[in-house]
């Protein structure tokens, strides 16, 4: 009798005294936390996913019970639960990608999932590479290799930056009134070989973002360790040479360091040589202070210098006068240096909760010199300018994030603040003439800007949906002391805008995903419009509004497919003759996004993107309404061939249609399409690679312009395309040892 009762009061009972709630963390080989991880219990089918400290809580656990950890960049791993009171400790081996083992879940951005997914099936070798990664952003170069690039996304021609929020580990890129452009983003400081992952997200939905974030943002995350030190040599055509060195200082399970270092030079395909070169050095520590405490910090140094050819006219090349790769003025180019540190401390307070800051500061000079008109303004002279600046940055950014659940959902919520200062001294726009004499100054002052922030967001899961409201509020006070004025004064504004979001997430099965995303972001006008303008528009607003999925209709295949629309209270439109930006009027834009990634073997992955986008302005009449330079439809697609008996390779495409270039489409910028291979063969410590840039040696136009200018010999101004032609056929090797 008393052991029916036993048994009995197991069967009502036992779970309660035997199961309950396991908590761990998820880890890799590199200390780095791995969010996004599947943790299953095979004997109960209950499941959960690491968040992004990499924790987990799984319900329903008992003594004996195996666990399923699995993660498409990682080795699967089973573990047998041996006790249910000391959190698991579990690190994850690196694998190579298997699409089969993707499970569609409401903690997995689709997007993040896809850069993961590409970043390991075919790495990047470049700066200019690593903005190529985000499926849908173009780039142009257009300046002797040493500017930011001119980027494109989602119907924006965004110049250097003004549209997209730039970051590295947290790092903002994007400087704010600069000299040459708002916004402008410059990504050289990276040394690609010490990216880990590219986290992006398109539109304006990221409360944790702020001021750029319109079209979409990026963070690039540096490697924490290196698997190997190593040294990288390659050596091209057109004088082109790079050294890098990556070497391990520090590493054992609580204390990792690295070094690494660059430099590179070219001439370029250019008449007139680039003498282009930049060199680029890293550090970076990491290190476990206590149980429940990491603190890094990274600090690096850049310098650049070149010569640059410009734009040259259509009707140049056409009548013979120039080459597609000669100059009208040749005494274009610059130079540029950054110095960065950064200082990040987390620490988990409790199994619920974790913090999360970093301060930063970076020092930054740049000078450039460009021609956009030749002899326009001054027939003798020529329209050289300059423009020119030395810049501190100071921040800091905190993050606290708190985990909850109950018997009907569970999410977290986090609160942030953030606080960046900008002092620009001697920022300067002059007319020049051989890169010695200055003609006029145009503009020349200190600028001062300072934005703080404060942000508040939660993710609730619910029987499949996950809710994900938030709002962030920005004040901003502007500053210019105008050096061109007889008196002294500070003229100043000041400005805040409130940013609500909601992100809706409906996960039907493991292979299906829908979402559906709503969202209010901001660009911030350069502190000499806000002070021209009075106040009026100092942080024109975008609304913007996603609508699509992502699903695994077999084992080997991942597609993700959006609609988007998107309303900019004001754009910014390129002037050519000035060499700055102005703002416009009101725009909307709308489109499709189609990611598709295919597996058919361990070895081979097939990747394509496709976007198409309706760009126009609000306030003109029709066939008035074109937005200058603003893409339409974009393609790319690869073949990336990983590990196959030691050898490895891809073949790349990427096309870009024709658009308008001015507002009545009466003058097109030609769209092109280009095709890029790499091979290599690596056996145990060595490898040997070749690459190539243009296989079949197209004639394209990388940047182009509609753009009124004048020859010494011209009576009259002509308004045509201007461009800086594409790279012909380049082939450069690579050779690697690591050690």
């Amino acid at each position: 009798m008393i052991q029916q009762y036993f048994s009995l009061f197991f069967l009502l009972f036992g779970g309660t005294l035997f199961a309950q709630t396991l908590s761990g963390v998820v880890t890799d080989e590199f200390q780095y936390t791995v969010e996004e991880a599947t943790i299953l219990n095979t004997k109960t089918t209950h499941f959960t996913y690491t968040d992004g400290q990499g924790n987990f809580f799984l319900d329903d656990v008992s003594v004996g019970d195996t666990l399923l950890i699995e993660h498409l960049s990682y080795q699967t791993k089973y573990i047998r639960v041996k006790d249910l009171n000391t959190p698991l400790n579990i690190v994850l081996s690196n694998s190579s990608i298997n699409l089969n083992e993707i499970v569609i879940s409401p903690s997995i951005d689709p997007l993040h999932l896809i850069a993961d997914i590409d970043l390991r099936t075919n790495p990047v070798n470049s700066s200019q590479d690593l903005l190529r990664k985000v499926p849908g952003l173009f780039i142009g170069q257009h300046a002797g290799g040493g500017k930011a690039e001119q980027l494109f996304l989602r119907g924006f021609d965004i110049d250097h930056g003004t549209d997209i929020n730039v970051t590295v580990d947290g790092l903002p890129v994007n400087m704010v009134s600069h000299a040459h452009g708002q916004g402008y983003a410059d990504l050289h400081f990276i040394i690609p070989e010490t990216i880990q992952k590219i986290d992006f997200g398109k539109g304006p939905y990221y409360e944790n973002k702020g001021n750029f974030n319109t079209a979409g943002y990026a963070n690039f995350v540096t490697k924490r360790k290196l698997q190997s030190s190593s040294v990288k040599l390659e050596a091209g055509q057109f004088d082109s040479f790079r050294l890098l060195g990556m070497f391990n200082l520090l590493d054992n399970d609580t204390h990792n360091a690295y070094l690494a270092t660059e430099f590179l030079s070219s001439d370029g395909p250019f008449d007139s040589p680039q003498n282009f070169n930049r060199t680029n050095i890293v550090g970076k520590y990491s290190g476990v202070v206590s149980k429940s405490e990491k603190v890094g910090i990274t600090a690096s140094y850049f310098d650049s210098k070149w010569d640059a050819s410009g734009q040259i006219p259509q009707r140049a090349v056409d009548s013979g006068a120039v080459s597609r790769f000669g100059a009208i003025d040749d005494t274009e180019g610059g130079t540029t240096s950054r110095t960065n540190l950064l200082i990040n401390y987390d620490k988990i307070i409790d199994e619920q909760s974790s913090l999360k800051s970093f301060v930063f500061w970076s020092q930054y000079n740049f000078e450039l010199f460009s021609n956009f008109t030749f002899f326009l303004e001054n027939p003798i002279l020529g329209d050289q300018i300059r423009q020119r600046e030395n810049r501190n940055i100071y921040g800091l950014i905190s993050e606290y994030k708190k985990s909850f659940a109950s018997d009907i959902f569970r999410g977290t919520w986090h609160a942030g603040i953030s606080l960046r200062n900008d002092k620009s001294d001697d920022n300067e726009l002059s007319r020049t003439a051989n890169r010695s004499e200055t003609i006029e100054q145009l503009q020349l002052g200190d600028i001062d800007e300072t934005n703080v922030a404060a942000y508040l967001g939660t993710s609730i899961d619910i029987s499949g949906w996950t809710l994900k409201p938030s709002v962030r509020v920005d004040y901003f006070d502007f500053q210019y002391n105008d050096a061109l004025l007889s008196n002294f004064q500070t003229q100043t504004e000041t400005e805040f805008i409130v940013n609500p979001n909601l992100n809706i997430l409906y996960t039907h099965s493991h292979q299906l995903q829908l979402y559906l995303k709503l969202g209010k972001g901001f660009h911030s006008n350069d502190t000499r419009v806000v002070i021209a303008e009075e106040g009026r528009e100092i942080l024109p607003a975008a609304y913007g509004m996603d609508a699509g999925f992502i699903w695994k209709p077999s084992p080997k295949v991942i597609l993700n497919a959006t609609y988007w629309y998107l309303f900019l209270e004001q754009e910014f439109v390129y002037v050519g003759d000035a060499g700055i930006v102005e703002p416009s009027g009101r725009t909307r834009r709308q489109g499709v996004d189609l990611s598709y990634r295919y597996q058919p073997f361990p070895w081979l992955y097939w990747n394509v993107d496709a976007t198409y986008s309706y760009a126009r302005s609000v306030e003109e009449s029709d066939g008035q309404d074109f937005i200058p330079l603003a893409p339409n439809f974009t393609l790319v697609s690869g073949i990336s061939v990983s590990d196959l008996s030691g050898f490895y390779g891809g073949i790349n495409f990427r096309y870009l249609a024709d658009r308008p270039a001015n507002e009545d489409n009466s003058i097109i910028a030609e769209g092109y399409a280009i095709t890029d291979l790499n091979l290599g063969y690596k056996r145990k410590n060595i490898s040997l690679g070749i690459q190539i840039q243009n296989l079949f040696n197209v004639e394209w136009n990388e940047t182009q312009f509609a753009t009124e200018s004048r020859l010494f010999d011209e009576p009259n101004p002509i308004e045509e395309i201007h461009f800086t032609p594409g790279s012909p056929f380049f082939l450069k090797t690579v050779l690697e040892y690591s050690f």
